[in-house]
């Protein structure tokens, strides 16, 4: 995209009213004073501090501090040109604000005068936006931010020892500054050089939660840096099969090119099964960041406010792509059930998730878990929104003993002094968090009586253990017989 040429277009196009959202104030300013020497227009410029003041020149106009007197010179100025006011966005909401501005709109065909608002955030109002039209600064692709790499490089080696790091993380660093703007993309560099002149994957994640914090909604939407590996997760073997086919895909990588890129998966099943260390562990393969979207925290009590904060946090989404949204027991949020007693937000929020999910670009892949998929819509959970459902079942006696030796070696002990098979057959039809919890519990008797862990111990906690599959048997069979036929087994 060329701004120049676009900004150019937009001006002489006779709009009396531009809108330019951006954080790069410095840039607008270069970008407009290029465009008004290209077209010998006037261009001044106002802020609170200093009032109006013609570029190119160091005096002010006297008594333009105010809003609404730099709006009553500009009205009564017989002066063409392009007027940019900065940070004027805290008094568009003045009645007479906004009749001089609609005055100095309605009056172009007699007075040339293009007003510019230029502020991180600018609502219009109504009367107003039929005059005004919005304008966008490009954000740097991949060639750009290579171009910024190697500007910082230089710079640091000026003064410093020659760069060191690895092509692995270079390529990683520069496919997570992709979304940033430039200038914010420049800050994230250097955090990763300044701290010790190399780029390692040590930076990683420290510039993850940097630019998480430029996008991050109170909350709303949280980066979990506390990831896993599929070599974590004991079985769900035809889960991790289907991912990894789907990771160069997803990924952009060269021998993927032509197939669609992978859009989520629902992962439905047995609570305490694994679900969530599913989702991180997809975050940790694929080594893209990890969002986990809180619902609760969504809810506002003003009308439209909730669906506002849903679409925010889906553009931090967006902004840290590639990456991984996790949205646990989504069917408590969004429930058809929920719609008469939460006064319609439910439903609104699923149009605004559905609507983002058919029309996204950003290669943003959904983890939905559920316990309980028939309290969602079917318009959520059908073929074209996610790629798959799968259902993550009670283990199986070789992924029980799995699961052991992963709990034990964890917490520092041989898993070659016990005999998981047996130890796997005591905990039958026990879900991933219970057999945790059985070593947990075990090893807390054993401190407590001065002995080291044994079998012993452990069988005797597991007999102790009522599972859900016991406290819970007729819904949890429910839930096994609605699925056997209606979803893929990740196990």
């Amino acid at each position: 995209m060329n701004d120049q040429h676009d900004l150019d277009l937009m001006v002489v196009s006779r709009f009396p009213i531009i809108l330019i959202e951006s954080h790069e104030e410095a840039r607008v300013l270069e970008l407009l004073e290029r465009v008004c020497n290209l077209r010998n227009l006037a261009m001044f410029t106002w802020n609170v501090s200093d009032g109006l003041q013609r570029n190119g020149r160091a005096d002010r106009v006297p008594e333009t501090k105010n809003p609404d007197a730099v709006l009553r010179h500009t009205e009564a100025t017989p002066q063409n040109g392009v007027y940019v006011l900065l940070d004027f966005h805290p008094y568009l909401q003045d009645p007479v604000n906004v009749r001089l501005l609609k005055n100095i709109a309605q009056n172009y065909h007699k007075t040339e005068r293009t007003l510019i608002f230029v502020s991180h955030q600018i609502t219009l109002p109504r009367e107003l936006e039929r005059l005004a039209a919005r304008f966008e600064l490009s954000i740097p692709d991949q060639t750009g931010i290579r171009a910024i790499l190697k500007e910082e490089i230089a710079a640091w080696e000026r003064f410093n020892e020659p760069v060191r790091g690895q092509q692995e993380s270079v390529d990683t660093l520069v496919q997570h500054l992709i979304g940033l703007t430039g200038e914010d993309a420049r800050r994230m560099i250097r955090l990763s050089l300044r701290d010790d002149g190399k780029i390692t994957q040590a930076d990683i994640p420290r510039v993850l939660k940097a630019k998480h914090d430029l996008f991050s909604q109170g909350g709303v939407m949280n980066l979990e840096l506390d990831t896993a590996q599929f070599s974590d997760v004991a079985g769900l073997n035809n889960l991790k099969r289907w991912l990894n086919q789907r990771r160069p895909a997803f990924l952009g990588a060269p021998e993927a090119a032509g197939l669609d890129v992978p859009k989520g998966i629902m992962l439905l099943g047995v609570q305490g099964c694994g679900k969530s260390l599913a989702a991180k562990a997809v975050a940790g393969a694929w080594n893209v960041p990890l969002l986990h979207l809180d619902f609760g925290g969504l809810y506002n009590k003003f009308i439209g406010e909730t669906e506002r904060n849903l679409r925010e946090a889906l553009k931090t989404a967006d902004a840290m792509s590639p990456c991984i949204l996790w949205i646990d027991e989504i069917e408590k949020s969004l429930s058809s059930d929920n719609a008469d007693s939460d006064g319609g937000a439910s439903q609104r929020l699923l149009g605004s998730l559905l609507t983002w999910m058919a029309e996204r670009k950003s290669r943003v892949f959904i983890v939905a878990t559920a316990n309980d998929i028939q309290a969602l819509p079917p318009e959520l959970v059908r073929k074209g929104r996610l790629d798959e459902i799968f259902f993550v079942d009670l283990p199986d006696a070789a992924t029980r003993a799995d699961i052991l030796r992963i709990h034990l070696t964890r917490r520092k002990q041989d898993p070659a002094l016990f005999d998981l098979a047996a130890l796997a057959a005591h905990c039958a039809d026990f879900s991933g968090a219970e057999v945790e919890q059985a070593v947990v519990a075990a090893l807390y008797e054993a401190v407590a009586e001065k002995l080291p862990l044994s079998d012993a111990l452990l069988t005797a906690e597991m007999q102790r253990t009522r599972p859900l599959s016991v406290v819970m048997g007729e819904k949890l069979q429910a839930l096994r017989a609605w699925a056997a036929d209606r979803t893929v087994m990740a196990n």
